[in-house]
């Protein structure tokens, strides 16, 4: 039986790293994303995987538009093997700045399309005998900055979703897991470098994120994607329910550093 696996969020960033881990195995891929150019040039960059990579533009945040394109997928195939959840916001602001569009929004990209794509993607799972979903949360599930509750919040709900459809289906051989990054390599932390750069560049401060981590330096969207390909392995078939850490250390540490 073929491997067929939905990326969302799969043109880019950790979706993109997530996607070509798991074309490298061998996998049918479907990327849904809401950025069209992106779906277009990972189409090029993916051609070499030929009819296994295509690029659909889904709102995630849509139950109809959700049903619509997994149902599609599934018709398709006869069946869903892989379903990664990668796709997601970063919002900014505290509980007393927050306005509430900005806080709806946060949990229906974040935390409402998981749920969405889980429940429309489980029954093609089913047709399979198991399957395996992987969330990608954060380490700010556990261990926040300021000034990002309305995000910190949504990967909290990303981690008790995650264990709460692992038990629901484990009788199924459905797995479910999460991935918690620090921070990665991406679009997105990029944009975020850019907006609060101040006096110093994108990359000076990128590189200064970068040093505290212990490993010193972000993680590789490849690298999250290598997690991502063995938790929809059989490798990881005991796994389930789990919140990996991939953050080269950032939170094993504490603040206060002793003297040289």
């Amino acid at each position: 039986m073929e491997k067929i696996a939905i990326v969302t969020g799969g043109a880019k960033g950790i979706g993109y790293g997530s996607s070509l881990r798991l074309l490298e195995d061998g996998a049918h891929v479907i990327a849904f994303d809401r950025d069209t150019a992106a779906l277009a040039q990972a189409e090029k960059d993916f051609a070499q995987f030929g009819e296994k990579f295509s690029a659909v533009n889904v709102d995630i945040s849509s139950d109809s538009a959700v049903s619509a394109a997994i149902n599609s997928v599934g018709k398709k195939y006869g069946h869903i093997n892989y379903l990664v959840n990668s796709a997601g916001i970063q919002t900014y602001g505290t509980a007393v700045d927050t306005s509430e569009e900005v806080w709806d929004s946060t949990f229906a990209v974040n935390v409402k399309a998981m749920y969405l794509t889980a429940k429309y993607a489980i029954p093609f799972m089913r047709v399979a005998q198991g399957g395996s979903i992987v969330n990608i949360s954060s380490v700010q599930s556990l261990s926040n900055q300021k000034n990002v509750v309305a995000y910190a919040a949504s990967k909290g709900a990303v981690n008790a979703l995650t264990r709460a459809i692992a038990i629901d289906h484990a009788a199924e051989q459905i797995r479910c897991n999460a991935v918690l990054p620090g921070c990665v390599d991406t679009p997105m932390l990029h944009a975020t470098a850019k907006k609060f750069a101040g006096e110093k560049s994108e990359a000076e401060l990128l590189h200064e994120w970068g040093l505290t981590h212990p490993l010193g330096r972000m993680a590789s969207i490849h690298e999250i994607g290598q997690l991502v390909g063995f938790l929809c392995s059989d490798k990881s078939s005991f796994i389930t329910g789990a919140s990996y850490v991939i953050d080269g250390g950032l939170i094993t540490q504490v603040p206060v550093i002793l003297p040289e």
